[in-house]
């Protein structure tokens, strides 16, 4: 149950998302976006009824049995134990398990003497007790030590020889004691293979040495590196574990050539232990918008429009338009006609608005290049006017990246990957944040705030 836990953790839940998350660019120069580091956390929900699955899956129906008359000093006693029903685990107060073993118990006694035996049987049940005590190192091993807490009877032991009655409770209880001892050994030596991590989570941080192709028409690729996992102490109830998994990755967006892998590695190191992580997490990655896009944009919005210069006696008409990058700034270049011939410059840093849901510009800066002496006398006008249309009306729209990228990662929050694995998540928030720019377009952040829980059941 629990070694699937970190394989589909890393596997599923990161490659899932962030293949489905990262929107494509185009890439005219291979270029390396930002590198974003993200934390992931979840709480994650065990039933004791799964952990029960195990034990109940490792312990036969017939948990013990004595077939020699002879053994034991010749005790002529034969005995035979099954369970009646499956072994049940409550939580405890201290990360301890309170174990249940309701059994069913065969014993046949001889009485006699010189080789003359008369043999007699009878079936009788009772219920061990057992308290195991359970601790998750950060080497990724989980450790239980189970000790006996006696057992109680259902009905006694007796045989019936006729007139002579023959209790024998002490003879059954001393093996039951017995057994009880080697029982705790079993489970302990069970629950240490059952339950070790290490080569598991060796295994999901492999998967991630390989960068792997996120748009094959831009040549883009996604790179997630692990960096560290934190794990708060185990919580217990009466009939669940809780605990919270938190991950700390990088993603990184390259294009052009596929990017080198991460080294593999043998051993991973400790987790670490805190006591606590919030309900909530922020995941970050990038949205490319090249600007090939970003032109075809203000072409819709402006290419062809005209608009009134002096009040009404002059017309200018924008005939091409372009944008691209400098020192750092989203520069509009847009060529006129009509009352003014030449190309306007804006110039402009990329903000997010929230309300209009759009990259705009704004700190804007107009530079006129024209060869016609009376055009630029005439800029004082005519800045005024085009700076505030492309303030105004000029945005490359994200509410649809932002609608469709937040139904998708609640489609990937909640599936069951993997039968008895199921994520349930919800996003709160999504929006950009930080607007980069780089050679070939713009990079916005994108803030997710998400919830997300994972449900052992039924595995």
């Amino acid at each position: 149950m629990m070694r699937n836990f970190l394989t589909l953790l890393f596997l599923l839940l990161l490659s899932k998302f962030f293949s489905q998350q990262t929107p494509t660019m185009t890439s005219e120069a291979a270029y390396n976006f930002p590198k974003i580091k993200s934390s992931i956390s979840m709480p994650v929900k065990i039933p004791l009824v799964e952990i029960g699955n195990i034990i109940n899956a490792s312990v036969g129906n017939l948990i013990f049995e004595d077939n020699s008359y002879t053994d034991n000093n010749n005790d002529q006693f034969k005995v035979k134990v099954w369970k009646t029903r499956p072994i049940r685990l409550v939580g405890g107060t201290k990360q301890n398990l309170l174990i249940e073993v309701p059994l069913k118990i065969w014993a046949e006694k001889g009485i006699g003497s010189f080789g003359l035996y008369t043999y007699q049987n009878t079936t009788f049940e009772t219920v061990m007790y057992f308290n195991m005590q359970v601790s998750f190192n950060n080497n990724w091993t989980m450790v239980t030590k189970t000790s006996p807490m006696g057992f109680k009877w259902i009905t006694k032991p007796v045989l019936d020889f006729g007139k002579i009655k023959v209790p024998i409770s002490s003879l059954v209880e001393s093996s039951l004691q017995q057994q009880q001892k080697d029982f705790c050994k079993t489970m302990d030596e069970m629950m240490l293979t059952q339950l070790n991590f290490q080569k598991y989570a060796v295994m999901a941080w492999n998967q991630f040495s390989q960068p792997f192709n996120i748009s094959e028409d831009y040549n883009t690729w996604l790179k997630i590196t692990p960096i560290s996992i934190n794990i708060t102490p185990l919580v217990f109830y009466g009939n669940q574990i809780e605990a919270q998994i938190g991950i700390d990755t990088f993603s990184e967006t390259f294009s052009g050539q596929k990017p080198s892998a991460s080294p593999l590695i043998k051993t991973i190191a400790n987790f670490n232990s805190v006591q606590n992580l919030p309900p909530k997490f922020l995941l970050q990655t990038t949205a490319n918008i090249p600007f090939t896009e970003a032109t075809a944009i203000a072409e819709k919005t402006f290419l062809g429009k005209e608009f009134d210069f002096r009040e009404g006696k002059s017309k200018i008409k924008i005939t091409g338009i372009k944008v691209y990058s400098e020192n750092e700034k989203i520069m509009i270049a847009a060529s006129t006609e009509g009352a003014i011939e030449g190309v306007s410059y804006i110039s402009g840093i990329p903000l997010y608005d929230g309300v209009k849901r759009k990259i705009v510009l704004r700190d804007t800066h107009f530079k006129l290049k024209t060869k016609n002496f009376l055009h630029k006398a005439a800029t004082l006008l005519f800045q005024g006017k085009i700076v505030k249309m492309i303030e105004e009306e000029y945005g490359i729209p994200t509410a649809e990246l932002e609608d469709s990228s937040k139904k998708s990662i609640e489609e990937t929050f909640n599936k069951e990957y993997y039968k008895g694995l199921k994520m349930l998540g919800k996003v709160f928030k999504l929006t950009p944040s930080k607007i980069l720019l780089n050679p070939s377009g713009i990079t916005a952040v994108i803030d997710t705030e998400a919830q997300l829980k994972l449900l052992v059941q039924g595995i």
